[in-house]
């Protein structure tokens, strides 16, 4: 992201909405990013290096 990372959006979107449902997709599955990911309030982490189709069920449920 050119701005800002997606934990800093992140952070970001809990000071406005605190209630915001958030889950973060990443093309790094690095520990570091996912446990601050975590800890500021994602409530899930996708690795989008899925299939697409797999993606598309974990989003409809």
């Amino acid at each position: 992201m050119p701005e800002m990372t997606g934990v800093e959006a992140l952070k970001e979107i809990k000071k406005i909405n605190p209630y915001a449902t958030i889950i973060m997709c990443s093309a790094m599955g690095q520990q570091a990013m996912v446990v601050d990911a975590i800890k500021y309030g994602a409530k899930d982490l996708i690795v989008s290096s899925l299939q697409k189709e797999a993606l598309d069920k974990i989003c409809t449920g």
